[in-house]
């Protein structure tokens, strides 16, 4: 009878018949599969609403202006550091650059919620809403959060009230450099950071994970090229001001610096500077042109690097390792040109007394038949004559063999006073000789020394606090 009445009730509302039983379950199905997903639909829009409901229920006379558990306890407040990106470090300004996700976590008892999920990820803009820690870093010139294309934070509230709020920074802070071992220094680059207003009695920070690992480094996260970040080390330090003991936080960041630049620009043109130098010594005495090019264009080299070198460095009182090695090769090329000018001087003396005055008494002492019918009165005359260069008695000689003769051949005494004389100015000089072997020996000895000081003890990283 059931049946019957279905099957009039749907001919009546112009329904398909039914001629079977079984068409009532084909009936019946659709609108099962729509009842569950309004169901489901029904059930999110009850969560959401129950998550709302809590929200406005944990913000209702929440007041962010007062820190967790004012007047009872103190606010600990544990951080750790992910380093995306590290560098640039400029040497001039004495400061670097770093890229970071910056993660603080605390415990707000007033943010205790029961819900059907235990973690609430929410909306950076509740930020605004809660108190957040006034953390700030000291060493910091300027800091940038990024906000392309919605501010980078995150925030994490779970039903016990702990709070994860998560930010990107890129901060340039300061880095102190001591500069005496440079290019062969290294350095340790510090990223302090704590609370602004709250000292210790109020709000004191922790490592999340301990010292040792809550400062993170990306393995591709280096930007330097002068550079090799060696490791880092995580600290904590309290200072104590006019307003009370405060908690600093400290990340120092090891750095190495790269010295093949330097070998190639500085190091390398200065050594073969000295080295052009110390080619004045094998060229002839008398090639003054020669030695004068030499001593004045190495000299003017030298300054021309000294100066160059100093432009990618502060103006730092001391001095570097860097200058010393120039001031050294400075020291030799400078002395090169001295020792070519005290050669020159004695060469002209050597010319003017040895060589003529040699030559003079080696030629042989003739005698002109027309002199020798002379008075002696003449002799000052004769005198005076036998200055005259050897070229100008072999012609008077032919002269006056003309008149009486053959002309005579130049005696064995007269051919050897001319190379002996000869020999004579252009002799080696012994200051050369000497230095040949003491200006190359010194240098030498000299690079020993630098490079065995230098490259075989450790950097000295000054101004680094114990991580305690």
């Amino acid at each position: 009878q059931i049946f019957i009445f279905l099957r009039n009730l749907c001919y009546n509302f112009s329904f398909i018949p039914l001629t079977q039983p079984d068409a009532l379950i084909f009936l019946s199905s659709p609108s099962l599969s729509q009842t569950s997903e309004a169901q489901k639909e029904t059930g999110a829009n009850d969560t959401s609403t129950v998550f709302t409901r809590i929200l406005d229920g944990l913000l209702d006379g929440y007041d962010n202006r007062l820190r967790p558990g004012l007047g009872e306890n103190v606010t600990e407040i544990k951080t750790n550091i992910f380093v995306t990106s590290f560098g640039p470090v400029s040497d001039t300004e004495m400061e670097y650059t770093i890229d970071v996700f910056f993660r603080q976590s605390w415990k707000d008892e007033r943010l205790c919620f029961k819900g059907p999920m235990e973690m609430l990820p929410l909306n950076n803009l509740l930020a605004s809403n809660i108190w957040t820690p006034d953390t700030f870093f000291l060493n910091g010139k300027k800091s940038i959060a990024h906000n392309m294309t919605t501010p980078n934070k995150l925030l994490r509230l779970h039903n016990d009230g702990t709070l994860l709020y998560t930010m990107r920074l890129t901060i340039s802070a300061e880095c102190p450099m001591q500069l005496e071992d440079f290019p062969m220094d290294a350095h340790a680059c510090p990223l302090k950071f704590g609370s602004y207003a709250y000292p210790v009695s109020e709000v004191v920070y922790t490592w999340t994970k301990g010292a040792a690992k809550s400062v993170v480094v990306a393995e591709d996260g280096s930007r330097l090229n002068q550079y090799h970040l060696i490791g880092q080390t995580a600290g904590t330090e309290d200072i104590h001001t006019s307003r009370g003991q405060y908690t600093v936080m400290m990340a120092h960041f090891y750095l190495k610096r790269k010295i093949g630049y330097f070998v190639i620009q500085t190091y390398m043109p200065c050594f073969m500077t000295v080295i052009l130098s110390q080619v004045s010594f094998w060229l002839n005495r008398e090639s003054v042109p020669a030695r004068t090019v030499f001593g004045v264009t190495t000299v003017l080299t030298m300054t021309t690097l000294s100066i160059s070198a100093r432009n990618s460095l502060p103006k730092v009182a001391y001095a570097t390792a860097m200058d010393w090695f120039i001031a050294v090769c400075y020291a030799f090329v400078f002395s090169a040109l001295i020792e070519f000018a005290t050669v020159n001087y004695f060469t002209k003396r050597s010319w003017a007394w040895d060589g003529k005055k040699a030559l003079e008494a080696q030629l042989p002492k003739k005698r002109d038949p027309m002199i020798l019918s002379k008075k002696p009165n003449n002799v000052s005359n004769f005198t005076a004559n036998l200055s005259k260069d050897v070229s100008v008695s072999t012609i008077s000689n032919a002269t006056s063999g003309g008149s009486g003769g053959a002309p005579r051949p130049p005696t064995a005494a007269a051919k050897a006073a001319a190379p002996d004389a000869k020999k004579t100015y252009n002799s080696v000089s012994r200051i050369d000789k000497m230095s040949r072997i003491v200006f190359p020996v010194l240098f030498g000895t000299f690079n020993l020394v630098y490079w065995a000081t230098y490259l075989n003890r450790e950097p000295v990283v000054k101004g680094v606090a114990s991580a305690t």
